[in-house]
């Protein structure tokens, strides 16, 4: 059985004044007063996570550059009280939209109508994890998780991380995406997901270089529910 070297706790936002219909990717807006409280009361669910693992905490923590994340960083490790040091990267962020940032979906979908280089975006294009506007500076889904991969791959390789928890803040989909490349989500299970506001879903890294799921809870979507983060 492979031993644990080190864990990696993914915690998205709290809720935060978003623009209606617009994809949420780089919007710059903080979080709403429902949000700060929930970025506070995530240091008492982090607590009850760390406390049965026998680790240290790792005092650098790591967020997106946008303000929501960043936010929540703060509010949670202000709240529990310890000298953590935030460490923002742009690995974190949700999935780019480029040139299309923070337009609604209306917006986006006239601007491709209007472009005689492009075709019209599929149905349900936003939350199709292969599928990419073809504007510059676009990602899929599945691009950003790569991204975000690629980063807690990197994290679990560096000395200072293992053996400790590591805590993680930035986005819903990318997360998702990003555990279905590590393996501990299926594909299927993507779309089906989503991911709590503040509350820490705990990944743990192991000796034979493979990652599981090992605390917190991945909330289950609504049929009638649509994400734009």
């Amino acid at each position: 059985m492979s031993t644990p070297k080190g864990y990696i706790a993914l915690i998205r936002h709290g809720a935060y004044h978003q623009r209606a219909d617009t994809p949420s990717a780089l919007q710059p807006h903080p979080l709403t007063e429902e949000g700060q409280q929930q970025a506070r009361d995530c240091a008492s669910l982090l607590q009850d996570l760390h406390a049965p693992l026998g680790v240290t905490w790792n005092r650098t923590a790591y967020s997106s550059h946008q303000l929501r994340a960043w936010q929540t960083a703060k509010l949670t490790t202000d709240q529990l009280d310890l000298p953590f040091t935030l460490s923002q990267t742009e690995a974190l962020s949700e999935r780019a939209l480029g040139s299309a940032a923070n337009m609604t979906l209306t917006e986006i979908e006239t601007a491709l109508a209007l472009d005689p280089r492009f075709e019209a975006p599929p149905k349900g294009w936003k939350s199709q994890s292969d599928y990419c506007l073809p504007l510059q500076g676009a990602e899929s889904l599945m691009m950003a998780g790569a991204r975000v991969a690629g980063f807690l791959s990197r994290l679990a390789q560096n000395t200072e991380a293992q053996g400790k928890l590591t805590l993680t803040f930035g986005h819903g989909a990318a997360f998702r995406h990003a555990a279905y490349l590590l393996g501990v989500m299926r594909k299927p299970e993507i779309a089906a997901h989503s991911m709590y506001h503040a509350r820490p879903l705990l990944l743990c890294y192991n000796d034979d270089g493979t990652w599981s799921h090992c605390g917190g809870a991945w909330k289950v979507r609504r049929k009638d529910e649509t994400s734009l983060d």
